[in-house]
């Protein structure tokens, strides 16, 4: 097997390894391995624990070393059974699950950056930072209450793209908790190996007209309508209109509401689901190639094995930052 899986820095577990995969998506934070091992009582191992250290490292494509996988990882449930041979099934995560199983209340000044709030939520759970980059965007003041640290990351995150700012992905890498710049990846894969392809295209969630409102204010016991910053629509000829209701207290000025409009603008949305042979050094976030295209991964699932299969959903730059950026 061209992987290696590694307990408490001590334990190689690797020989008991029956099947491996693993699961990345824009959707959450922590990268997740499931990890199923036949088990003999004769091997001397520890008593496999939640809480346990792990760390998986792998032979990437076209190269010859081992580099991590999934590092610094950690053991969060186990589940065992004994059908005649003894199986152990683990589900891993990377250290971010701390950050997205945690709650807490931050109230956070404005003209802070989301890398300025990244550090002070890792440095108050003490977790390791690796490259985080000046995101730049100057936020808004926020009060969170009560909900996981995920959901500020997150928050923060948005904020700075709806201010055209650049996306931006929170990963795990061997040097720690770093700021990952979407489709940023050095390495752009051509996806021509392919063994499924599926093409789906729809209106659902298309926006043809947006309106930008002015956070409402009250005149004593009288309603009186929102107040119009910017009207765009592109499409509406064509497809109908659709129209998205935006309001949104950061935006101040007409110019700001309608560079913030024609973001949401959309026509027909377009995606990609392929299975191919596995490249394991894919993430959600990166950026790959198919058929001429240049589309961004919003979730990968890797089976390893020799050479093993990947699931990867694909979508444009604009389609990534209204689905998981804008909304």
């Amino acid at each position: 097997m061209s992987y290696k899986v590694i307990i408490k820095d001590k334990y190689d577990i690797t020989s008991l390894v029956e099947t491996l995969s693993m699961k990345d998506s824009l959707d959450q934070i922590a990268y997740q391995a499931s990890v199923r091992l036949a088990v003999s009582s004769k091997l001397g191992l520890p008593t496999i624990a939640p809480g346990m250290d792990i760390r998986i490292s792998g032979i990437p494509f076209n190269q010859k070393a081992y580099h991590p996988i999934l590092d610094l990882g950690v053991i969060w449930e186990v589940e065992s059974s004994n059908s005649g041979t003894k199986r152990l099934s683990m589900t891993v995560y990377d250290r971010m699950i701390y950050l997205e199983k945690s709650e807490d209340e931050y109230l956070l000044p404005k003209d802070q950056t989301a890398s300025q709030r990244l550090k002070k939520y890792a440095k108050d759970w003490q977790i390791r930072l690796g490259d985080i980059p000046d995101t730049k965007v100057k936020l808004g003041k926020a009060a969170y209450r009560a909900q996981t640290i995920f959901s500020m990351i997150f928050a923060d995150l948005k904020e700075t793209a709806k201010s055209g700012g650049t996306m931006y992905h929170p990963r795990m890498t061997s040097k720690g908790l770093s700021l990952f710049e979407i489709g940023s990846n050095n390495e752009v894969v051509e996806l021509d190996r392919l063994i499924d392809l599926t093409q789906m295209r729809t209106l659902e969630g298309a926006v043809t007209k947006v309106k930008i409102l002015a956070t409402s204010e009250s005149s004593g016991d009288k309603e009186v309508p929102s107040k119009v910053l910017a009207v765009e629509e592109k499409g509406t000829e064509e497809l109908g209109t659709l129209q998205k209701m935006i309001n949104d207290d950061q935006i101040k000025t007409a110019d700001a509401a309608k560079k913030s409009a024609k973001n949401y603008l959309t026509g027909i949305q377009q995606t990609f689901t392929i299975t191919a042979p596995d490249i394991n050094t894919i993430r959600a976030g990166d950026a790959v190639t198919l058929s001429g295209m240049k589309l961004l991964v919003t979730s990968a699932s890797h089976d390893l094995g020799n050479p093993g299969t990947m699931t990867l959903e694909l979508g444009t730059a604009d389609y990534v930052r209204r689905r998981y950026y804008l909304e």
